[in-house]
């Protein structure tokens, strides 16, 4: 992946000639000639590493180094100091600062110093990630199920998961395909690099290929910055294209090219950019009649679908599968709730598995989601709970639980959905609802939602 780099000097000689080193190097280089733009340029791009100027007027290099350092504790700064400054750059050392170099610069030791800071730089973004997706892992092999037809598909994961081909996942609409290119993702040998996830449906061309590939500075005419594309973040990883049924035409030539080659152009750019990015694509498409009918590539298919993985409907999945998995989603939302019942009735859980679930794993989720928070205060959950869909009956517009179709009980509702959506934080959930946190707050206890009144 291109490496960025910040030069912060206000010598604007220096500046000129160091811009022009590093771009020589290969990195992609941005300039400031004071601390002040210098900062703003590290909150918009966020370089790989930054090199400033101890000695500037206004903000000097220390206060950029403890400013940028403040605002994130991984940023990796490299101080240059005139002789006589050798004491500011060791409290400058002190501060976090990764190196310092003294003036007249030698070239060869700051390109050294550098790349091993990028390295540094590297090893921490790839740790980061890893941890990150180990908070927020959904699961391991063990997680996938007991049912035959589970069994088989974790058996053909582990087969597929160590290897660099493109795998196709398809399945309904809500089958768990993003869920399985985590798994696969965890079960590979890239799972301490970076997953990174993209939706290409409802994206616009332009849009979708700025994510993708990036842009350079003025490719199109809000492009003020450059920017780095996912096939850049997700180097040396995994990147998750879901919905890939719906690419736009005009981007399928360009997909084909960097899964031929590992090598792209950003938007407006001249230079190729070389990664090593596995793909895992998504679908609940037919891609074999969207070819048959001229609106998917023919190669760009057979590339993808080198590996072809399907998901089962959960209505195909067995009933003890279901009740397995109803129990660990109804523990994981338990835990994000912080209260509500820990367990099902029999005939609660006898609705679950007879119910069709035609929106599958999504649809079970987004269900229990809703209920957990409704029925909060009851030991355990029970059929009267559940929508009326799953006890035989017609769901109507706007049904809550229980069939209470009162104005109260709908607004009961609607602020459990907005407050679960902005992740219980009362000022946002305010804003969308349109009403003042102290009404929000009068709403929480009359209709009993302290439970989701977080700071």
């Amino acid at each position: 992946m291109s490496r960025s780099l910040l030069l912060i000097e206000d010598d604007a000689s220096v500046l000129a000639v160091l811009h022009q080193f590093f771009t020589r190097k290969g990195w992609t280089v941005a300039r400031a000639t004071d601390g002040r733009m210098g900062v703003e340029s590290y909150e918009r791009d966020r370089p790989s590493i930054v090199i400033v100027d101890l000695d500037m007027p206004g903000l000097s290099g220390l206060q950029v180094l403890q400013i940028l350092r403040a605002r994130d504790p991984d940023a990796t700064v490299l101080i240059l100091t005139g002789h006589g400054d050798v004491a500011a750059a060791v409290e400058a050392m002190q501060a976090g600062a990764e190196n310092f170099l003294t003036k007249p610069i030698d070239l060869s030791l700051l390109v050294a110093a550098t790349d091993r800071a990028a390295e540094k730089a590297e090893l921490k973004r790839r740790a980061r990630f890893f941890a990150e997706q180990q908070r927020g892992a959904v699961g391991d092999l063990e997680s996938i199920g007991h049912s035959p037809r589970m069994q088989d598909l974790r058996r053909e994961i582990e087969l597929l998961a160590p290897g660099n081909a493109p795998i196709l996942l398809s399945g309904e609409t809500g089958s768990g395909k993003g869920w399985a290119a985590k798994l696969i993702h965890g079960a590979s040998p890239r799972r301490t690099a970076p997953f990174v996830e993209v939706n290409c449906a409802g994206l616009s061309a332009t849009f979708l290929d700025s994510e993708l590939f990036g842009h350079e500075k003025g490719a199109y005419t809000d492009a003020k910055n450059q920017k780095l594309g996912l096939f850049e973040i997700a180097d040396g990883g995994t990147l998750f294209l879901d919905e890939i049924g719906d690419l736009a035409p005009e981007l399928q030539p360009k997909l084909l090219k960097v899964l031929e080659s590992q090598r792209f152009r950003r938007l407006g750019g001249t230079r190729e950019i070389e990664v090593d990015v596995r793909l895992v694509a998504a679908t609940h498409r037919d891609l074999e009649a969207a070819v048959r009918e001229g609106r998917f590539r023919q190669d760009l298919f057979y590339r993808l679908a080198v590996l072809p993985v399907h998901l089962p409907p959960l209505r195909e999945r067995g009933r003890e599968e279901i009740v397995a998995l109803a129990m660990r989603l109804l523990t994981d939302l338990r835990a994000k709730v912080g209260r509500g019942p820990s367990r099902f009735s029999p005939e609660a859980l006898a609705l679950l598995v007879q119910y069709p679930w035609p929106g599958n794993i999504r649809e079970l989720r987004n269900m229990l989601e809703r209920v957990l928070l409704l029925a909060a205060h009851a030991d355990e959950l029970r059929p009267e709970h559940l929508p009326a869909e799953l006890r035989g009956g017609e769901p109507g517009e706007g049904e809550v639980a229980g069939e209470d179709l009162s104005l109260e009980a709908v607004e009961r509702q609607h602020i459990t959905r907005v407050l679960l959506r902005s992740d219980g934080n009362r000022a946002a959930a305010a804003r969308i609802l349109g009403i003042t946190r102290a009404t929000l707050y009068k709403r929480l206890r009359d209709y009993g939602l302290e439970v989701l009144d977080r700071p």
